[in-house]
């Protein structure tokens, strides 16, 4: 029988805005909730722009990650959501940098609406690696 979910809680992320756990390890793989542009002390936005919202968003993700033992080589496959898809191009060429010749399959869709206004949330799934744990 495999084992139960394992839900993951990352000091360094900004805490969740509901009822969920920042990531859970499940059959070989870490699901990372979505994460958007808060700095984790304040849990406020870093900024208003896109760019800076998605760079925290990556600092984020990496804390995320850590508290696995994984860095952002381990994902396999992101989603992103846009508040507008006018801001692709701002979001993709800091998307592009934080992930450099790494290139995991990838979705992005346009949502109504993100958490508290955000303006990007990228959500990610990583392959987990022998010995990757949490502290």
């Amino acid at each position: 029988m495999p084992a139960l979910p394992e839900p993951l809680h990352a000091d360094g992320a900004p805490a969740a805005v509901g009822p969920y756990s920042h990531a859970v390890r499940a059959g070989g793989f870490l699901f990372c909730s979505g994460q958007v542009g808060f700095v984790p002390a304040t849990g406020q936005f870093v900024s208003d722009d896109v760019p800076g919202q998605t760079r925290q968003v990556f600092d984020n993700i990496r804390a995320v990650l850590a508290a696995a033992g994984l860095t952002l080589r381990d994902v396999a496959k992101t989603t992103v959501f846009l508040a507008d898809m006018a801001d692709f191009e701002a979001m993709n060429a800091v998307y592009a940098d934080a992930f450099g010749d790494h290139r995991p399959a990838r979705s992005t869709v346009a949502a109504k609406g993100l958490p508290k206004g955000a303006r990007v949330e990228i959500e990610v799934t990583a392959l987990l690696r022998d010995g990757a744990d949490a502290a």
